[in-house]
């Protein structure tokens, strides 16, 4: 009888926990790819891929299953099979990217990855192959063709720029890399130039803010640069063209192994030592830079899968402009009028995941500053050190509840030359500390339908508490061919004027704080509308609508119209919006031929003491498009890209100010051509700017007496002036490049 009852047992044994497995391997390219994640649908059994990209799953129940293979940046796959008592099923995946929009991988909307179908939160995804229709060398200039994102020149003489989204200046955007902030008000000058670009796997853009999660700054929106991970990243890729304007560009990156440890290497070399002078006004188009920066990162492999990632970029680059005759040995005199930067920048981040069994991960940033300018005869030395860390818990509760809880803390150090931080007398640096807490819930109503809730506490040792909530919600249908998300959210900021605006020191003007600076506050709403629509002939078509209204307090706007010959800094006594709407279509066709194309509307106004003006260098009205067509018979594809700008209003030195008081109507277009000879060679090239646009010649006033020694008594106010600038003065060139990939 026992022995029956025994036999029984193990019948029930091997039917409810058979000996069914599978195995196989992923490869991209013919190469093995790790990490990928492989599931049994609608069950917990699951594994990553190993090193080798090999993967296995046992103890499989009796059925038909489905298998799932998931990587960020890659199509999902699904594979039915049928599994049978004691059956060994090998089955290989061959990844595929993904070129699809909804099922992209962000983090950026709620620091962690999700589909961005399923992000309650509006985040626009750019891959490599979008900026390779225009090449450029730093994210600064590929953001030209991103709708409602404009680069913006500062200063007609040093070039130096930063990013408006939605109108709002730079130092709104929140710049982050891999998801760590790099943030500090020098950053929004130079930190989108010198990353490697051969290195980017996709750029991540949130309009709108987003304080809640990531503090201070990001007020405006986030611009966040994930790179490549190194086991998918190719053993070597280089890129590299040059101008007809000696403009020489070159991206390195290299893939390695130490120990058990994976590498990536970037290398990014940008030289332009050719001055030129086309609109004969004395000065240089533009700038000569000689840039140079490497970037590096570090896989460490650890039990379970857990991750440590650490990363560190270096940044040197001297540039120069002004007077055509300008050389070093002028640099600081008043014999030829010259500005001169020397920067040096290093950054490091990374995340290391604790070793428990709740999802808990330690994120660090940390970056150090140092810039040495001459503007004319104007000195001005920065050193700006920030340390910044963060640990975060990311939960479930229930069914519907996804938490993620956190505590960050940024350290701040800046000293400089100037008055901001100390006398003549007396250096006093200024130092902040700002602890904060956060939380959100992303609460699943309905199989479509997510609320998510967020709220944010910062103190600031100088400037006290600030609250930061957010409330986002999404709906889509059934079919996921309409997605609506809907959100409200407040952001604050702490200003660095020095840091931040250019203005401030180059030219003649006198700067002047009349109060001391507040921090900025705002309330922002966005609504979003997302549909897809699939033709008869295969066309598919989507559609990414949004309504966006920006409320300021105490927002700081430099006015430049009071006095000419000051630049006075304030608390505004009133208050700022921004407003608009704006649309992007992407429109591939079955014959080759795909559209992207957007258009911003926008109105963003200056209300103080009852009169209601627009804001300086903010366009009503901006477009940009990206047409591409391939040719598959010979391996061709040709890509016209474009934007074009309404007029905005600029800054003048008074009534008699001989520039006109608004900018033209202005596109930049670009052509370019790309043969691909392998699926690891290709050789690119085109025309950027053809139609040769570029401000007026008069742009920078009194170019003959930079340094004010000569001012006409009936106009005193007429000095040297090279604040009034909204577009490069950069013509039309050629270029002509190459691009290899070692697998």
């Amino acid at each position: 009888m026992k022995k029956y009852f025994t036999l029984i047992l193990t019948c029930l044994f091997s039917i409810c926990y058979s000996q069914n497995s599978i195995t196989g391997k992923v490869t991209l390219d013919g190469k093995p790819f790790e990490m990928v994640n492989i599931y049994i649908k609608n069950t917990t059994k699951g594994t990553t891929t190993d090193a080798k990209g090999n993967y296995t799953i046992r103890n499989i129940s009796k059925g038909k299953k489905t298998i799932v293979i998931s990587s960020v940046g890659f199509t999902t796959q699904q594979k039915r099979v049928n599994f049978s008592k004691n059956n060994n099923i090998i089955l290989n995946f061959k990844l595929q990217e993904d070129n699809t929009n909804l099922d992209e991988i962000v983090v950026s909307g709620t620091m962690k990855p999700v589909k961005k179908l399923d992000s309650p939160v509006a985040v626009e995804v750019y891959s490599p192959t979008f900026f390779m229709k225009n090449p450029a060398p730093s994210v600064f200039e590929s953001m030209q063709n991103v709708n409602g994102v404009r680069p913006q020149v500062n200063c007609s003489v040093c070039n130096t720029g930063d990013i408006h989204i939605n109108g709002l200046e730079g130092p709104y955007t929140f710049v982050l890399i891999d998801g760590m902030p790099i943030v500090s008000g020098l950053s929004t000058v130079y930190g989108l130039t010198g990353i490697p670009q051969a290195l980017i796997e996709r750029v991540e853009i949130v309009k709108g803010p987003a304080s809640t999660l990531y503090g201070s700054e990001a007020v405006g929106g986030i611009i966040n640069i994930i790179t490549k991970k190194p086991s998918s990243a190719p053993l070597l890729s280089i890129e590299s063209y040059a101008s007809s304007w000696a403009e020489i560009n070159t991206d390195i990156g290299f893939k390695y192994k130490f120990g058990k440890t994976d590498g990536l290497l970037g290398i990014n070399y940008f030289n332009y030592k050719n001055p030129i002078d086309n609109n004969n006004d004395g000065f240089t188009d533009l700038t000569v830079q000689d840039r140079i920066s490497f970037f590096n990162k570090l896989n460490f492999k650890r039990k379970n899968n857990r991750t440590f990632i650490v990363a560190g970029r270096y940044v040197y680059e001297d540039r120069w402009g002004g007077d055509m005759n300008w050389q070093p040995k002028f640099r600081g005199g008043t014999d030829v009028y010259g500005e001169s930067i020397y920067t040096s920048r290093w950054e490091t981040f990374g995340t290391y995941q604790l070793p428990t069994d709740e999802k808990i991960n330690l994120q660090f940033s940390a970056n150090g500053h140092n810039q040495n300018s001459y503007y004319g005869d104007t000195f001005y030395k920065a050193d700006q050190y920030i340390g910044f860390g963060q640990l975060t818990y990311d939960t479930t509760f229930g069914k519907n509840h996804d938490i993620l809880m956190g505590a960050a803390y940024r350290y701040t150090y800046y000293d400089d030359n100037t008055t901001a931080t100390g006398s003549e007398t007396n250096n006093e640096p200024s130092i902040t500390h700002l602890p904060g807490i956060f939380i959100q819930d992303e609460i699943t109503l309905a199989p479509k339908n997510k609320l998510l809730l967020g709220a944010r506490y910062d103190h600031n040792n100088v400037h006290g508490g600030v609250f930061s909530p957010r409330i986002n919600y999404k709906w889509n249908s059934d079919n996921n061919e309409d997605v609506l998300r809907i959100s409200i959210g407040n952001g604050f900021r702490v200003a660095n004027v020095f840091t931040e605006d250019h203005a401030a020191l180059t030219g003649n003007r006198e700067v002047i704080f009349e109060d001391e600076l507040l921090p900025e506050t705002s309330w922002n709403t966005n609504i979003n509308y997302v549909k897809k629509i699939i033709t008869k002939n295969n066309t598919i078509i989507n559609l990414d609508a949004s309504a966006f209204y920006t409320y300021f307090d105490n927002k700081i706007i430099p006015d430049y119209e009071t006095d000419p010959t000051k630049i006075i800094y304030a608390n505004l006594n009133g208050n700022s919006v921004s407003k608009g709407i704006s649309l992007n279509t992407d429109i591939t066709f079955s014959n080759s031929l795909s559209i992207i194309a957007g258009a911003t509307l926008m109105d963003v106004s200056v209300t103080e003491e009852g009169i209601t003006e627009r804001q300086l260098l903010t366009e009503s009205l901006s477009g940009t498009w990206s047409v591409s067509y391939k040719i598959p018979s010979i391996d061709l594809k040709l890509d016209y890209t474009g934007n074009i700008y309404a007029p905005m209003d600029l800054p003048l030195l008074g009534d008699n100010d001989p520039r006109s008081p608004r900018s033209p109507w202005y596109s930049i277009q670009n052509i370019q051509a790309t043969k691909r000879f392998s699926p690891t060679f290709e050789i690119f090239g085109g025309i950027k700017n053809i139609l040769n646009f570029t401000p007026a010649s008069n742009s920078i006033l009194r170019t003959f007496d930079p340094f004010d020694e000569n001012l006409d008594p009936e106009n005193p106010n007429l000095t040297f002036d090279p604040a009034y600038v909204y577009a490069s003065n950069q013509g039309i060139r050629m270029f002509l490049g190459i691009r290899y990939k070692l697998l």
